[in-house]
């Protein structure tokens, strides 16, 4: 009766590798799959997650001529923003007028400084580490 079913589950299994098998494709196919893939561009670079199918294109829809007569035409009009402040808080934030005198302020910093409250320059949380 064992030897019945040892047999049994020998067969079972012997045909489903073989089903498993004859279903999917031989080393060669997939290396030509992939081969026509990286020909086509259709490939994910190493290291990026999504596919490069669904990226919007970036080149540019303007020349460099259109591009810099618009940003002279922008200066000229005083459009610009300054570099490095482009956010909408930054420049709420900088037209805001102080509300503490620069004594006041000095005083204070000199307080925290005596009290050991100041983190020193280059030790902050965002202080690249060592």
């Amino acid at each position: 009766m064992k030897t019945r079913i040892a047999i049994a589950l020998a067969l079972a299994t012997a045909s489903g590798v073989a089903l498993a098998q004859a279903s999917s494709p031989t080393r060669a196919e997939v290396k030509a799959e992939t081969k026509a893939a990286e020909k086509a561009g259709k490939l994910t670079p190493a290291g990026e997650g999504s596919p490069r199918e669904n990226t919007p294109s970036t080149a540019s829809t303007k020349t460099r001529a259109q591009r810099k007569a618009e940003t002279i035409e922008a200066r000229m009009k005083g459009e610009l923003q300054p570099a490095g402040s482009t956010q909408k808080v930054d420049i709420a934030t900088q037209k805001q007028p102080t509300t503490t005198a620069r004594a006041a302020r000095k005083a204070e910093t000199k307080a925290a400084n005596k009290a050991g409250q100041l983190t020193p320059a280059g030790e902050g949380p965002d202080a690249p580490k060592k």
